[in-house]
């Protein structure tokens, strides 16, 4: 009998909280797998846009010089008599962001600090709200709004102001980037410990001292951040300037002028008939790379500013 007992195998048990232990375990190995799979997806879907860009911008380039892209005042890659200069493009791009952050700045900065160091909780609850929605109003509509009030607005102050120009697309795209400068700086000095500020007060400054003087530059890494995403968010708009600003490319700086801008053309052209492959076609990638260039070279200054910053507080 002993013999046959030591024949049979032996049974292996497992207690109900080991098997517990394992079941978790392996939900969270499938958790981590699904998660890790997400942030593989967007950084996939990232290098596929900057090698789409780059293919199709290395087959406009072997046909348009580097140089004259990139020096020639002219833009005319849809005419007969073509020309491949960005710049009049680019300044369009750089003049109606210039003024959207110019409107937005300001007007963002000093609501944060008023919801963030001054508004009683009632008044947060309301204005933040509010405020936000404007995030959820479609950009078409803002360049309509653009077009058909602030442009006529603004001509009676200037009424040599044509009906297609760079400063009401400009204006209107800073009123429209406002939440995000607001929302994001707003949470940047909420974080600032309160210790900072019960020391400013112990010291006998104001409430306005403390807010400008310690909150503010101790939020200063969360405010860029804002700042640049504001940047980004103004250089990428499309309709807005598509509707206000006109689709005319010209080498100027001057905002009483109506100009393309970079995104404006992008849509001009993928609504057109031209076939693909085309060195027309092409065009907007190459565009598009340069913009994709611009925002990405304004988001390394802004991190480089809040390493800074953050380093230095």
């Amino acid at each position: 009998m002993a013999t046959q007992a030591m024949q049979a195998p032996m049974e292996l048990t497992i207690s109900p909280r080991l098997a517990k232990n394992i079941r978790r375990n392996v939900k969270e190995r499938i958790i981590e797998l699904i998660l890790m799979l997400a942030a593989l997806t967007a950084v996939a879907t990232t290098f596929a846009i900057v090698g789409v860009l780059l293919y199709e911008s290395v087959s406009f380039f072997k046909t348009v010089s580097v140089v004259e892209f990139f020096t020639a005042t002219e833009w005319t890659p849809l005419f007969e008599d073509a020309h491949y200069g960005i710049m009049p493009l680019v300044s369009g791009t750089l003049t109606t962001s210039a003024i959207a952050l110019a409107v937005a700045v300001p007007i963002g900065t000093i609501t944060a600090i008023f919801l963030s160091e001054f508004a009683s909780h009632k008044a947060r609850e309301t204005v933040k709200p509010i405020l936000e929605l404007l995030v959820g109003v479609p950009t078409v509509v803002f360049g309509y709004f653009a077009l058909f009030f602030v442009t006529p607005l603004l001509q009676s102050v200037y009424p040599e102001l044509p009906s297609f120009n760079m400063l009401s697309a400009g204006i209107v795209m800073g009123v429209m980037i406002i939440p995000y400068i607001a929302s994001l700086s707003e949470d940047a000095m909420r974080a600032v410990p309160m210790s900072m500020r019960e020391g400013s007060y112990a010291m006998g400054a104001t409430r306005f001292q403390t807010a400008i003087k310690v909150v503010a530059p101790a939020a200063t890494s969360g405010i860029v951040a804002a700042y640049i995403l504001a940047v980004s968010r103004a250089v990428g708009e499309t309709m807005v300037v598509a509707v206000a600003a006109g689709q005319q490319p010209t080498l100027t700086f001057n905002p009483l002028e109506g100009a393309a801008t970079i995104t404006a053309y992008i849509v001009q052209v993928a609504m057109g008939d031209l076939p693909h492959g085309s060195i027309g076609y092409q065009s907007i990638f190459a565009a598009g790379l340069v913009l994709m260039v611009m925002t990405l070279s304004f988001n390394i200054i802004g991190h480089w500013i809040r390493k800074k910053y953050r380093e230095h507080y």
